[in-house]
């Protein structure tokens, strides 16, 4: 399957080792700046292969080479601008996070992938981390009985070295702040596990250390699901000297779990009623990463991959990545309003934070 990566910053390397480890054809690379396609190939032993072309423009690299499926790695604020050019082109995506930088952009992916019969992704990864396949499966049994409440906490740090290696970051256009950014993960997941309907939102967010920036760098909400379940939000690039967790809930009435680690993939609790044998070794998982992105990937590319060869939707389709856009904005727009939003959020954007701080 020929494959092509669009975007070579920080994150690309997981999708080059994904494309790797699966057996892709790597076709080419694109990026407007050129050291960036070295460095990546360089880094994954490619720098030498010539059969994979370096462009600069991502629609004359579609137009030449033609690949079945691209991942899309640029800054967010591209995001859907490039997925709804290569689902026009008949071109299967993976779209990094967030998908769109406003509910108008991920509704249009949706329906024209839908349109065109192509396959698209949104890359939530961790959906595939071992610890949360096992919590999922715990909540498709119904093992947790009725759900009372949830939480998601990402405590993590960026400093400004990391702003400072690319200017779109942190800006309301091309990134958002650190919900959007850093947390879009997690919340995806506790939506996921709380039953994905929401009622409304209440949020609130704030700039404490990051004066540089457009956007927020802590952020709080308290989510009501519509099957009664409370879920709150906390997340932060405010944590000195490092990153400290990414740890998700789950509280029910026959059954309490906590997924730590620093990127959701370890289970540090794992308590309920009905216990099992397979349960004991659950209460000691562990799985190893190299970086906060886990090692999700390449079972994502995987599951594309198969979803493109067997004609079916992708595990991590484009309405779990436009559920996790939902409720980042609705927190957006109640910092913004003053008052909780409503859900389904029928129109909003990041820039409409503009000048929020």
């Amino acid at each position: 399957m020929k494959y092509a990566l669009i975007g070579c910053g920080r994150i690309s390397t997981n999708h080059m080792k994904a494309a790797v480890n699966n057996g892709l054809e790597i076709v080419a690379v694109c990026d407007i700046l050129p050291e960036k396609m070295e460095a990546i190939l360089e880094k994954h032993g490619l720098a030498d292969d010539a059969s994979i072309k370096r462009y600069t423009c991502y629609k004359e690299m579609i137009e030449t080479e033609k690949p079945e499926l691209v991942s899309i790695a640029t800054e967010s604020g591209k995001h859907a601008e490039i997925a709804l050019y290569c689902i026009e082109k008949g071109v299967h995506c993976i779209i990094e996070k967030p998908m769109a930088m406003s509910i108008d952009d991920a509704n249009k992916i949706i329906d024209l992938a839908e349109e065109k019969n192509v396959k698209v992704s949104a890359c939530h990864q961790n959906r595939f981390n071992v610890a949360i396949q096992e919590l999922r499966k715990a909540v498709e049994a119904d093992r947790f009985g009725r759900i009372s409440h949830g939480s998601i906490h990402v405590r993590w740090n960026r400093n400004k070295g990391y702003y400072d290696q690319a200017p779109w970051r942190g800006t309301w256009a091309e990134d958002g702040g650190c919900l959007m950014n850093q947390c879009i993960h997690g919340i995806d997941l506790l939506r996921w596990m709380m039953g994905d309907e929401v009622e409304e939102v209440y949020g609130t967010t704030r700039q404490q250390f990051h004066d540089y920036l457009e956007a927020e760098d802590v952020g709080v909400a308290v989510v009501k699901f519509k099957n009664g379940a409370i879920g709150t939000i906390e997340g932060t690039t405010n944590v000195y000297p490092k990153n400290l967790e990414e740890t998700l809930y789950i509280f029910g009435e026959n059954g309490t779990v906590k997924i730590g680690g620093t990127s959701t993939n370890n289970i540090d609790v794992w308590d309920f009623a009905d216990e099992t044998e397979a349960d004991q070794a659950n209460k000691n998982l562990q799985e190893q990463t190299s970086n906060v992105y886990g090692n999700g990937h390449t079972s994502l590319f995987a599951d594309v991959m198969d979803a493109i060869k067997n004609d079916r939707k992708p595990y991590v389709e484009t309405v779990a990545g436009r559920n996790a856009l939902e409720m980042i904005l609705a927190i957006y727009k109640s910092q913004r309003d003053g008052v909780p939003t409503k859900l389904p959020l029928t129109e909003f954007a990041s820039t409409d934070m503009a000048n929020t701080f």
